[in-house]
């Protein structure tokens, strides 16, 4: 499956879930170790500012690469995220027109994932 994303995914067949594992090994305790050193509220903003930077960085790069009106360029990723991310997530439309689209996501296996890191000791899996 060739898409707009990948010459950003390390390797296609890994899930996008996998990947999120394997930088949360990287990215958590070099969280914790700041975290330590300069306090939780100055190392969670540091963080999340350089993560916020990269992410546009990122989708700036892959928006360049498609062609067409902003919102085409935002349906094209939309849809491959969807591709995959999508055994990962599970949602209910619950509007779709012209008008709106409404989406109820009724499991996330990300959101699982960063909750057990958060609390390892009642993790499920």
């Amino acid at each position: 499956m060739t898409s707009v994303l990948d010459g950003y995914l390390v390797d296609p067949k890994l899930s996008l879930l996998d990947k999120t594992r394997i930088q949360a090994q990287v990215l958590v305790p070099v969280l914790r170790a700041l975290r330590a050193e300069l306090g939780k509220g100055k190392a969670d903003a540091i963080v999340k500012q350089a993560l916020r930077d990269w992410s546009k960085q990122l989708f700036a790069a892959i928006g360049d690469s498609i062609e067409g009106s902003p919102r085409r360029k935002w349906a094209t990723i939309q849809s491959v995220f969807g591709e995959v991310s999508g055994k990962e997530v599970e949602t209910e439309i619950l509007r779709h027109d012209k008008e709106a689209l409404d989406i109820d996501v009724t499991r996330c296996r990300f959101a699982e994932f960063f909750r057990a890191l958060a609390n390892p000791t009642s993790a499920r899996c």
